[in-house]
């Protein structure tokens, strides 16, 4: 099989099978369409939104935990459903390498909690693969949540008070401020807030989580002016153990994270950006995230995603080259008063004996040395589908340009951790100063060099499928990373397309700076970028509307569409370039 399952609203779409298909294979396919038609038969999005908590891995949790119950009246009612269901949970925890897994760290505590949940309203003990990664957790959790999680046989059958249920295990594991079973105000809103409220980018504010182990909590003064009289607000600081469960079901729209979409309002004596430290940021080669082993997996698997996706790419990257190199070679200037007899135009002399001959004349095209960076957001809302299609277009395009002697740069961002990693450990440690700035530990990923060949970095685009790898995103100070690396080029030409799903956000820093910190630094380093520098910037948003802060950008709904839209943005920038060579030719052969 190739590509990914996914349900978008009332239709599924199932990866495409291979030509000889086994019986597991068979079991697996079946398994996702089962999820998918549980899903569709079971759960109600809208009453989901109005209970889904506060917080990245709060929500990842309960989004999982719904998914699980879905998949569990099935099972219970079919036991044919049963072993589908089975046999896909076995090969999507063999795909994500749980059996490898063999620190809390790597292990992500969603899927941890849902396969529990599984266990206690099914019987069926988690998958063989996954064993491990789940016995890291389960002491804790049983510690933590065992009684919540015996309730929640109970009302499997009642999506409302597994709702409240679920509530109530995500507050017994400390993964969010103590919730109790009810939302406050969900209920009360609106059908229109309710759908905006499911829609990829919410407009609320996440609360914080709370590590299980190795975390401190710590009470701080509330950034935010509107906050009532009590201003005290919880601000957790986690270890990267609990904040890998950013996956949830991909089928599930509230699975993003929160992404401010309000307007941007300067805070009065805000001082101006900064990092707390940087002694902690990492810009690293892909190579050295992972082993050579694990890295020849991971693109394997990509290959397997490129099946499915390749033909329709390569189709737009193959009239993207054939545009670009006949750009390269050699053009016509035509209307000229000398040069070449212009056969094509004899039909105007022969019905007007008056109009002059026309003629033209060949030459050759002023195409400038160009290199192209492509940009790419490795947060935890772009984990499924849009990371693999972002990495197969990168792919695709790096072969392509290469063809057409345009050098093309792949890199990548994220953050070390979840929440703040040893940066907000060291603002701890000193005391907690107030308007700390950038409080997480970046990390920015070279997955190609400009100067480095494609066959050489092929391998480096299959680490965006590791599990674990895509974190938080703190866009601005990406922005003017990879500007830097242009710039420091020789090309006269330097082109940075940024390929996003939404605005920065980072908890750790948001929580003890003003909540518009992060996206306010992402407007004015664009705008300098824009403005100011040679870079011609370009962005294309996954589902996210970036032209609120790019001048040249397109928004795209589905992430199939991203290689059209990248071959078509490219296009368009050199077809701009071309029109004042050739204003410029023409003028000089007149003359």
């Amino acid at each position: 099989m190739s590509g990914a399952a996914a349900s978008p609203g009332a239709a599924a779409r199932l990866p495409l099978p291979s030509r000889e298909l086994t019986p597991a294979e068979v079991a697996q396919v079946r398994g996702q369409a089962d999820s998918m038609a549980l899903r569709l038969r079971h759960h109600d999005d809208k009453l989901h939104g109005q209970f889904v908590p506060e917080g990245t891995t709060a929500r990842a949790v309960f989004d999982a935990v719904e998914q699980a119950r879905c998949e569990s009246i099935g099972a219970n009612d079919m036991l044919g459903v049963a072993g589908n269901l089975g046999a896909m949970l076995e090969e999507r925890c063999k795909a994500r390498g749980y059996a490898r897994i063999t620190e809390r760290a790597d292990a992500p505590l969603s899927e941890a909690v849902a396969l529990m949940v599984r266990e206690r309203l099914t019987g069926s003990r988690p998958p063989d693969s996954a064993t491990k990664m789940v016995d890291l957790w389960r002491d804790w959790i049983d510690e933590k949540g065992g009684r919540d999680l015996d309730r929640l046989a109970a009302v499997q059958g009642d999506q409302a008070a597994f709702a409240r249920a679920s509530r109530k295990l995500i507050a017994d594991l400390g993964l969010s401020e103590d919730m109790g079973a009810e939302p406050e105000e969900n209920e009360d809103k609106d059908d229109s807030e309710d759908e905006n409220d499911q829609e990829g980018d919410g407009d609320e504010n996440q609360g914080d989580g709370v590590a299980p182990e190795g975390s401190s909590t710590e009470m701080v003064e509330s950034d935010d002016p509107s906050a009532d009289d009590s201003t005290e607000t919880a601000v957790h600081v986690d270890s990267e153990d609990d904040m890998d469960g950013a996956e949830g079901d991909d089928s599930s729209e509230a699975m993003r994270p929160w992404r401010p979409n309000g307007p941007i309002t300067n805070e009065p004596g805000e001082p101006p950006y900064r990092a707390f430290t940087t002694e902690f940021d990492e810009e690293t080669e892909a190579e050295d995230l992972c082993d050579a082993d694990e890295m020849t997996r991971l693109r394997a698997y990509l290959d397997q995603q490129l099946l499915s996706l390749q033909g329709v790419v390569s189709k737009l990257a193959n009239r993207l080259q054939r545009r670009l190199m006949a750009k390269q070679n050699r053009s016509w200037v035509f209307d000229l008063d000398e040069g070449i007899l212009d056969a094509a135009r004899l039909s105007r002399v022969v019905t007007d004996p008056m109009h002059p001959l026309s003629f033209k004349h060949e030459t050759d095209t002023d195409f400038r040395d160009t290199v192209v960076t492509l940009l790419i957001d490795n947060s935890g809302s772009m984990r499924g589908r849009p990371i693999t299609v972002a990495a197969t277009c990168a792919d695709i395009l790096a072969r392509t340009l290469e063809r057409c002697s345009v050098k093309v740069e792949i890199l990548g961002f994220t953050t070390r951790a979840w929440k703040g990693g040893q940066s907000r450990e060291r603002w701890l440690k000193d005391g907690k100063p107030p308007q700390p700035g950038r409080l997480n530990d970046l990390r920015h990923i070279v997955y190609k060099n400009a100067d480095a060949p494609w066959r050489r970095a092929r391998k480096n685009l299959g680490l965006m499928m590791r599990e674990g790898l895509l974190k938080e995103n703190i866009d601005g100070e990406a922005l003017l990373w990879a500007h830097n690396r242009l710039i420091a080029r020789d090309e006269q030409r330097r082109i940075l397309m940024v390929i996003s799903d939404g605005a920065p956000v980072d908890d750790s820093t948001l929580s003890v700076n003003s909540g518009s910190y992060l996206e306010k630094h992402l407007r004015q380093v664009i705008d300098w970028i824009e403005t100011r520098s040679p870079v011609e910037l370009i962005a294309i948003g996954i589902g996210h509307d970036v032209t609120r802060y790019y001048r040249r950008a397109v928004t795209i709904v589905e992430a199939e569409q991203l290689g059209g839209a990248m071959m078509e943005q490219l296009a368009s920038l050199f077809d701009d370039q071309q029109a004042p060579a050739k204003g410029r030719g023409r003028a000089a052969a007149r003359r």
